[in-house]
């Protein structure tokens, strides 16, 4: 139990909280199989780039993308400086790897 769960007792609003906190553990659920999807795509993307011997960043398409996401967040009343950090994050990871990837082939 935690500190938060033992100060409310056996409250409505512990049930309330219990109840918040299952929706936030699906959600996150939901958020790492949706980003392991979405890295698979990205694997799939490097292998592409690396045998067509294409740079693993694609500056221009980063710019749009995350013009795109800062309106989607911005309509979602999501902070768009929260989204352009998470995106930053994800773009860094995947030119990691398409990095990798190319020197795995050779290009």
């Amino acid at each position: 139990m935690s500190e938060a769960e033992a100060q409310l007792g056996q409250s409505q609003a512990l049930e309330e909280l219990k109840a918040l906190r299952s929706s936030i553990d699906n959600i996150d659920a939901a958020l790492i199989h949706m980003l392991a999807e979405r890295f698979r795509c990205t694997q799939k993307v490097g292998v592409l780039k690396a045998t067509n011997d294409l740079p693993p960043a694609d500056p221009a398409r980063e710019k749009i993308q995350i013009e795109r996401l800062r309106r989607l967040a911005g309509d979602a009343n999501l902070d768009p400086d929260f989204a352009e950090k998470f995106l930053n994050f994800i773009v860094h990871e995947v030119i990691r790897h398409h990095e990798a990837i190319a020197a795995e082939t050779g290009n």
